[in-house]
């Protein structure tokens, strides 16, 4: 009786099987997938990064061998860890805290357990790598930059994170990506495609050999090469001039929007953000809190634009009829306005002010008064607002500008709901938001923005979007690149807004600035500085801020330049923006005696007074 009970058994255990396999064969759509076969480990082979070349094909960023030490926690054995920790410079507390790390996350997938061996510590231990099962060694393509600027231009590479390979199933752990600048915007562009290597296992799971004679491999594909807007010999002497300063600088071709330099200062080496220091280095950067070297200034920082916001203040009132060029006001050196007879200090110097006289010696009365008829218009306060609000909008303040730049803010640029939300108790009006006129208040842009407002008045009338990406490998540009995007005002009133920033330079507010052989048009900018200190509001040295294009007709460079606690707009900024212009026209600078005081001059204590404590003077 047992003895049936056994065959019968074995006859029903060998039924399930050939019925499970006929099942399989016969009736199961479900395709092999070598993806899903434990018997097969798959290796992945990374592809070489594309190359970024500057405007005029100079390599910038280029790749150099990396080795990772790889685990598969599952395959680890007994081990010596004094020789492997001797071999990988590391001590067991690492080893072990590395390990249980891994495992949690799988004990099956592939992790890097070390990254960036040296050349010498990858020789080392390809030799007795065969001696620690479960560990192997990765090749891969590190990002060796060809220069020292441009780091918040070019970006960097780091591991990915858990977030980002769940919104992702491209990126498995260890896998690295673009973070910042030209490499996180075109990342799928410079990353490529991954290849895989399948390779048969045992029944002990060992190693035999490539499957199916590696017929199903998978051969990566390269990344596309990028060609970026920059010019790197510009962005080199923007960086110089902000030595020692806070700040930003970009410059524009207004007649097709490409970046022709994009300075944050202060900056730093991008090769420091490379190799077995990456994550020190990165975090001595990051912990910077006084001049934030990570943050991109000349993407992110919002000030209040100052004088150079009353172009776009003359050329609405223009627009809406309520001064002509020939329009002129006695300025007293203040303006006196409202109930209280409160008096906006003007430093112009005084006496009757024409539109041109105005914009060269920067009169805030004469935009006061151009400000409050466009605003009292005989509309309605709500329509005349938000026709000002979508006028001074069309130039690309207050909102994002849609360009390929891995980081931006809005701005602030306000509309009638604005301040109905602002001043909820009582009737605003034109006096109420008199400090729009002089691109103070509640104003704020960024100094792409002003770049780009900049551009468009070079223009007389259009801008295209800022654009980082010149040329890419195989591929083209997006459209929208090449499209012209119109302001609300119309050309004919640019010409005399122009011929008063040209007077800036001639007989203004910088006329010390002049370039020979070059007329440019420009406006300085003071913009008020506040910060807390111990819960107050403190003031401190006023930003300077100027804005620029050259040559007048037929534009080639429009700049905007930020210097943080840097005075007064034609001190620091204003040089600044001479010098680039010279630099980028002619190819050379004869301004020597600008250049050096420019290059030797250092902010630092200004930057450090919020920190000391003790009383300072604010010097203006």
């Amino acid at each position: 009786m047992r003895k049936s009970l056994l065959y019968f058994a074995v006859i029903f255990v060998g039924l399930i099987f050939i019925s499970r396999l006929f099942y399989l064969q016969v009736y199961s759509n479900k395709e092999y997938d070598i993806f899903e076969d434990n018997a097969i480990r798959k290796v992945f082979t990374y592809p070489k990064r594309g190359y970024i070349y500057d405007r005029n094909e100079k390599l910038l960023v280029s790749n150099q061998p990396s080795y990772d030490v790889m685990i598969i926690p599952r395959n680890v054995k007994e081990f010596d860890t004094i020789e492997f920790c001797n071999l990988l410079k590391i001590d067991k507390e690492f080893l072990v805290k590395k390990y249980n790390r891994t495992k949690t996350y799988s004990p099956r997938i592939p992790q890097v357990f070390l990254a960036h061996l040296s050349k010498e510590d990858y020789g080392y231990l390809s030799e007795k790598i065969r001696k620690f099962e479960g560990f192997y060694i990765q090749k891969r393509n590190l990002r060796d930059y060809n220069t020292n600027i441009g780091a918040n231009v070019l970006g960097y590479i780091a591991e990915v994170n858990n977030s980002i390979i769940k919104k992702d199933n491209y990126y498995s752990m260890g896998d690295l990506i673009g973070k910042q600048g030209v490499e996180i915007s075109y990342e799928e562009e410079l990353r490529g495609v991954k290849g895989i290597k399948f390779i048969q296992k045992d029944r002990f799971n060992r190693d035999v050999g490539s499957f199916k004679n590696g017929d199903l491999d998978i051969v990566p594909i390269a990344g596309k090469d990028l060609t970026i807007t920059i010019d790197s010999e510009l962005q080199k002497y923007g960086e110089l001039l902000m030595n020692g300063k806070k700040g930003g600088i970009v410059a524009i071709d207004p007649s097709n929007g490409e970046i022709l330099s994009l300075v944050s200062a202060p900056s730093y080496n991008p090769n420091l953000l490379i190799g077995r220091n990456r994550s020190k280095n990165y975090m001595d950067l990051y912990n910077d809190s006084i001049y934030r070297p990570l943050v991109d200034k000349s993407l992110l920082n919002m000030h209040a634009p100052g004088s150079p916001f009353k172009i776009l203040v003359g050329l609405a009132a223009l627009q809406q009829e309520v001064i002509t060029e020939k329009t002129s006001i006695f300025c007293n050196n203040y303006y006196q306005y409202g109930k209280e007879k409160r008096k906006m200090q003007c430093h112009c110097g005084g006496g009757y002010r024409n539109l041109n006289s105005a914009i060269s010696l920067s009169c805030n009365s004469y935009f006061a008064n151009a400000y409050r008829k466009t605003i009292d218009n005989k509309l309605p306060t709500k329509e005349s607002f938000n026709t000002w609000s979508d006028q001074i909008k069309s130039f690309g303040l207050g909102q994002y500008l849609n360009n390929d730049l891995s980081v931006g803010k809005k701005g602030i640029i306000p509309d009638f709901e604005f301040y109905n939300n602002w001043y909820p108790d009582f009737k605003w009006g034109a006096t109420t938001t008199l400090s729009n006129s002089i691109g103070q208040g509640e104003i704020l842009a960024t100094p792409i923005q002003l770049a780009n407002m900049t551009a468009a008045i070079a223009n007389r009338g259009h801008y295209y979007t800022p654009h980082i990406i010149k040329k890419i490998e195989g591929s083209k540009i997006e459209p929208k690149f090449k499209v012209r995007k119109y302001t609300l005002i119309d050309s004919v009133y640019y010409e005399p807004i122009i011929d008063g920033l040209s007077e800036v330079y001639k007989s203004g507010t910088a006329k010390f600035l002049q370039v020979p052989g070059i007329e440019i048009c420009g406006k300085t900018g003071t913009a008020e500085n506040f910060t807390k200190i111990n819960g107050q509001k403190t003031q401190l040295t006023d930003h300077s801020i100027f804005v620029a294009f050259a040559p007048k007709d037929n534009p080639t460079i429009a700049i905007s330049v930020l210097v943080e606690n840097g005075y007064y707009g034609s001190r620091w900024a204003g040089r600044i923006a001479s010098l680039m212009i010279e630099k980028y026209i002619k190819g050379e600078v004869t301004l020597k005696r600008m250049e050096e005081l420019v290059i030797n001059k250092n902010l630092a204590d200004e930057y450090e007074k919020p920190y000391l404590n003790k009383p300072f003077k604010i010097n203006q």
